[in-house]
C-alpha cells in the first residue's frame, strides 16, 4: 500500500513541478505584500477539504499536512501530495500512537503522546489554512520544546484584523486543543462558508460519486 501511495505522490510531483508549485512556495512569495485575498484562500481550503474527504473517506490518515504537500497547477487547482506516511485504519474508529509529521503541523494529541486519529489531520488543516491568512505558522519558537508547549496550550497570534469573522472562527474551530472540539472534514464541508464553493470544484456527477462515500463511517451529508 505504500508503494502505491509513493508512485502516486511521485506522477503528480512530476506533473505538478512543471506548473504551479506549491501552496508553501505561494505563501513564501506572498510574505512582505497584502496578504492574500479572503475568496482565494477559501477557494484553496474547500479544495483542500475535498481531497482530504476523499482521503479519511479510505480510512486513511495522511499525517503530514502542510504546504509542501499541497500542490497547484497554473489555474490553482489543488492536488494533495506525498502520502509517504501516511496511515490506512482497518476501521474508522481505530487510533495510533506513533509519533510522525512535521513539527510545526503536529497535534496536541501527538506531541502528547496520546493516541490519534482523522482529528489530528484537522489541526494540521488548521495550521495551513492560519498561513494562508497570516502568512506565518500560528505556532513558532526558538526551540522544539518551546514549540511543542505553545501547540499544546494552543496559543497563537489573533488572524489578521482584515478578514471576516466568519474564516477566523473558521480557524479557531480547526485549532481546538481538544480533538472532540474539532469538526470531521465532512462538518467542515458542511459550513456555509465552505459549502457555498464546492459546486465550483465538483461536477454534479462527481460530487455524487464522493459524498455517497460518507456511508463509511455512518454520516449523511
Amino acid at each position: 500500500m505504500q508503494m502505491v501511495f509513493f508512485l502516486l505522490f511521485i506522477i503528480i510531483f512530476i506533473d505538478i513541478i512543471k506548473q504551479g508549485g506549491d501552496l508553501a512556495g505561494k505563501i513564501k512569495t506572498q510574505k512582505g505584500q497584502q496578504n492574500f485575498p479572503e475568496n482565494q484562500i477559501l477557494d484553496w481550503f474547500t479544495q483542500i477539504c475535498l481531497a482530504l474527504k476523499h482521503v479519511h473517506d479510505r480510512k486513511i490518515i495522511h499525517r503530514d499536512l502542510k504546504g509542501q504537500n499541497i500542490f497547484l497547477t497554473k489555474t490553482d487547482i489543488v492536488k494533495l501530495g506525498d502520502f509517504g506516511i501516511a496511515k490506512v485504519l482497518s476501521t474508522t474508529n481505530q487510533n495510533v500512537k506513533t509519533m510522525v509529521g512535521t513539527p510545526y503541523y503536529l497535534s496536541p494529541e501527538i506531541i502528547n503522546g496520546k493516541a490519534y486519529s482523522f482529528k489530528s489531520d484537522i489541526w494540521s488543516l488548521g495550521v495551513v489554512l492560519y498561513e494562508m491568512c497570516a502568512l506565518k505558522p500560528p505556532f513558532d519558537a526558538q526551540s522544539l520544546t518551546f514549540l511543542a508547549m505553545k501547540i499544546v496550550k494552543g496559543q497563537y497570534s489573533p488572524v489578521p484584523m482584515s478578514f471576516s469573522r466568519e474564516l477566523k472562527n473558521l480557524v479557531s474551530t480547526l485549532l481546538q486543543v481538544d480533538p472532540l472540539k474539532r469538526p470531521s472534514v465532512n462538518e467542515i464541508l458542511k459550513f456555509p462558508i465552505i459549502q457555498n464553493r464546492i459546486q465550483n470544484f465538483l461536477s454534479k456527477s462527481v460530487k455524487i460519486q464522493e459524498f455517497s462515500h460518507t456511508v463509511l463511517h455512518k454520516q449523511v451529508f
